[in-house]
């Protein structure tokens, strides 16, 4: 507990950083469309004059009405799990290279605990901040979207999209977990991790300006959870569901293995 407590404590600053940053993106977003978009057919217009290529490196998916609330609301998901998951991969790589970046190893392992507790107690950490940042980025959805879309609430509609965006923080908080553990060089990790998160990234854009590479999709968890399929086909798809889950549990136990036997540097 007084090391899951440390890591929290560490961390706590840069949490509160982006828990203001999460609010002030959904805020000004949505009042931007309160006070430019709304009810106005015009953006719809104007995108749907745009190339094929813009549309979809501004994320403007047929799907939105973005004219309502909800429908801009759906647009703006997809810079909020770009920024959720950065903060994902950038904690997920911290807390486990931490202490080897600041050369305050010594002070750890001297410690009459395991490894594997001292990794869980750390991811344990870095997940809450994951889990506190989600938190932030619904109620704040929950409150914009509600006040500009007409009193019609869209609470569950946004729980779910929280729900994806957590399956795909999780995914990146990992991923930079193990980048931390495996490799050589602390410093790094993090940089290395947004490098993983990058290339998802920009997968998930050639798939969607090339069908023919939509075999790919398994391969991007961004694709995973797009707000387009949790909104207007249906919801969760069992087969990425379930691809999280062992890519999760996978990367997991990579991490605990690499750390458990790795030279940590002092």
């Amino acid at each position: 507990m007084n090391m899951y407590l440390r890591e929290m404590k560490a961390y706590r600053k840069s949490l509160i950083i982006w828990c203001i940053g999460v609010f002030y993106i959904v805020a000004a977003s949505m009042w931007k469309f309160g006070t430019e978009y709304s009810g106005n057919q015009s953006l719809n217009e104007l995108v749907t004059q745009l190339p094929a290529a813009v549309k979809v490196l501004l994320g403007l998916r047929g799907a939105f009405d973005l004219s309502t609330a909800a429908g801009y609301y759906g647009l703006c998901y997809y810079y909020l799990v770009v920024m959720a998951t950065i903060h994902a991969a950038m904690i997920g790589a911290g807390v486990v290279a931490k202490e080897e970046s600041d050369k305050t190893t010594e002070f750890l392992i001297v410690k009459p605990v395991s490894r594997s507790r001292i990794l869980t107690a750390k991811l344990s950490a870095g997940f809450s901040n994951v889990l506190a940042l989600n938190i932030m980025t619904g109620i704040s959805s929950i409150l914009m979207v509600g006040y500009f879309n007409d009193g019609e609430t869209f609470a569950r509609e946004i729980m779910n999209l929280m729900a994806g965006m957590l399956m795909l923080q999780s995914i990146f908080m990992v991923t930079g977990a193990g980048i931390a553990a495996m490799g050589r060089n602390p410093k790094s990790a993090s940089a290395l991790a947004i490098v993983a998160l990058l290339i998802s990234l920009m997968m998930a854009k050639m798939i969607d300006m090339n069908p023919n590479l939509d075999g790919l999709k398994y391969f991007t968890p961004i694709k995973y959870f797009e707000a387009e399929q949790l909104l207007f086909q249906g919801g969760f798809s069992s087969i990425f569901v379930l691809l999280s889950t062992i890519i999760v549990a996978l990367l997991l136990r990579m991490t605990y293995v690499s750390y458990r036997t790795r030279d940590l540097k002092v």
